[in-house]
């Protein structure tokens, strides 16, 4: 408390994302009241920034005559109230939202979907918990607190031999009890949706209206980068509410049935994908930003204009990333206190389905984003390139390894690397002496071609005999490519990597995939900035980055890293050069 001298310090209502919101967002806020005004056109004025608003002694007595149970002046009441219960000897379980793997024995690892017992979580971004007889610390931001903490840990899904639920355990409970669980989980639904509306609104109003006023700030482009399309999302969800409501029974909510609206918005709700594909970018231009006192004075100054929760801009737009990411969490759970009878049961199963291929689609689509990068910095290694760069057709190594490529006329054989990307074959030359250098040779466009497989013997075409071979053959100019595998297997995968790509091609025209020119043109300049340095580019995550704001000495230093994408690279065989210097065509004569 007397950290917080110099503000006044009101208590608010419970943040209903406490219970659906796996992040830093406190389910209980304190608001710091600055006597700040912001100008006519949103821009802050300074100089009215007050070095003192009070006494320690006004300070204390308004926090102490809020008499609020959960108060805590840093942002935490989330920490304190499940410190409370656990103090008083309540349990308290969380539910995983995402795979937490560890090498650290000081940290609990665990999978997403199960259920950690909270024993400590005086730290922000740091928990400790139990599973079984395993404790450790975890991520906070990889849980969140279940809907019904009064329900036994027995009557948890159990798995059985087969992989499959215990479902006598399942339906074993009373129905009052059913109901009333169902009950939670409808009114949690709702009441997030509510509050997720008015999150938005703040944001849209409070934010994104002030800094169109000020266009000596923010540019359009900016704008776009640091809200993406959260406007469009806006308008979604404000229908989606309304379709909520006239399907909410207010007298026994446990009898409403919501699963046809998420089965009716499940393919507007693919709209996240941008914004969730866009965020790191945001999270990156607010970073650079907030390094000037200016933007910092005026994105709090707008906050304060629009009597927000005290959570900075960033924190604020990880909301949505978060939201579509619990939908399938949420109508997990209202599945589990549905009865087969009930009239919402197979809706709310066909929606659990929908949002999961929902999520997984957004999920999918951040991992190709992530991809061109990698991408563009494999291009930056191939010696001799020539044409156009692969990122302006693909987005996706599909596969990659060495054939035997023969040509015509004299059905001459040679040994090449290939990398196979969606819509184009890039063929490569290793070099003779160091094989980790690859000198770019050709390409092929995969639209225009068809895959034969060839038999074992010999060839009509190219009038020689062939082994574990397969042809390309265009369709339009009757070009024909033979190549050879060094084994069947190895011939198997390659055509298998064939149909995958045709596949990707036309998933990503029924989901309208794509890359912009500007994504791409940024990928290519770090890679062309990394290339010029001569050293790997660091990996990052700018998701988290602004999560880890404090740090406890016992704590995990870091957050656990994501798997990073890595394109299939040729590896340098060892050789002896003098004894294979002989087997080298320049040298044979």
């Amino acid at each position: 408390i007397t950290s917080a001298v110099a503000f006044d310090i009101l208590p608010l209502k419970l943040h209903p994302f406490s219970q659906s919101t796996p992040t830093g967002l406190d389910c209980v806020g304190w608001k710091r009241r600055i006597s700040a005004p912001v100008i006519a056109d949103g821009a802050l004025d300074k100089t009215a920034l007050p070095d003192d608003a009070g006494s320690e002694e006004d300070l204390y007595e308004e926090f102490r005559s809020a008499g609020h149970r959960y108060g805590h002046p840093g942002g935490g009441g989330e920490q304190l109230a499940i410190n409370e219960l656990i103090s008083d000897g309540s349990v308290v379980y969380a539910e995983a939202l995402w795979d937490h793997i560890t090498m650290d024995d000081q940290e609990l690892g665990f999978k997403a979907g199960d259920v950690i017992e909270v024993m400590d979580a005086t730290n922000k971004e740091w928990w400790w918990g139990r599973i079984l007889d395993s404790e450790g610390w975890f991520p906070a931001s990889f849980v969140r607190l279940r809907v019904n903490q009064d329900e036994p840990m027995e009557d948890y899904p159990l798995k059985v031999e087969g992989g499959k639920e215990d479902d006598s355990r399942r339906f074993g409970m009373g129905q009052t009890t059913k109901d009333q669980m169902r009950t939670n989980v409808i009114n949690e639904i709702i009441s997030t949706e509510r509050d997720y509306i008015k999150h938005l609104k703040d944001i849209c109003e409070g934010y994104i209206k002030q800094c169109r006023k000020r266009a000596d700030m923010f540019t359009e482009e900016q704008l776009k980068i640091i809200f993406g399309n959260i406007e469009d999302i806006y308008r979604c969800q404000k229908k989606f509410v309304k379709a909520l409501e006239k399907k909410f029974n207010k007298d026994h909510p446990h009898l409403s049935e919501v699963g046809s609206c998420f089965l009716e918005y499940q393919t507007e709700f693919q709209i996240y994908s941008e914004y969730c594909n866009n965020h790191p970018n945001a999270c990156m231009e607010l970073s650079r930003l907030t390094k000037v006192n200016k933007y910092v004075y005026f994105f709090e100054a707008c906050r304060l204009l629009q009597k927000m929760i005290d959570i900075s801009l960033d924190g604020f737009l990880l909301t949505p990333v978060q939201k579509i990411c619990k939908y399938p969490l949420q109508l997990a759970e209202l599945l589990k206190y549905t009865n087969p009878q009930h009239r919402d049961f197979k809706d709310v199963e066909a929606a659990l389905n929908a949002m999961k291929n929902v999520a997984r689609l957004i999920n999918e689509r951040k991992r190709r984003l992530e991809n061109i990068d990698k991408i563009a910095q494999w291009q930056s290694s191939i010696e001799d390139w020539e044409g156009e760069d692969v990122l302006v057709r693909s987005s996706e190594l599909i596969y990659s390894g060495e054939l035997a490529k023969i040509s015509h006329p004299q059905a001459k054989s040679q040994q090449r690397m290939f990398f196979l990307f969606d819509h184009q074959l890039v063929c490569c030359k290793k070099d003779l002496l160091r094989r980790d250098i690859l000198y770019y040779k050709s390409r092929i466009n995969m639209d225009d071609m068809e895959i034969l497989d060839v038999e074992d013997g010999k060839d009509k075409d190219f009038n020689i005999s062939v082994k574990n071979a397969f042809k390309l053959h265009c369709r339009d100019t009757e070009e024909v490519h033979l190549f050879c595998a060094k084994k069947p297997e190895q011939k198997q995968r390659w055509l298998k990597a064939f149909e995958n790509e045709r596949r990707q091609v036309q998933l990503d025209q029924e989901t309208g995939f794509s890359i912009t020119e500007v994504q791409k043109k940024q990928a290519m300049l770090n890679a062309s900035k990394q290339h010029h340095a001569g050293k790997p580019k660091a990996v990052s995550r700018p998701y988290y980055e602004f999560l880890m704001r404090q740090k406890h000495p016992t704590l995990p230093s870091t957050l656990p890293q994501q798997q990073v994408f890595m394109l299939a690279e040729p590896k340098r065989k060892p050789s002896n050069f003098w004894q294979n210097i002989s087997r080298l065509t320049p040298f044979r004569k």
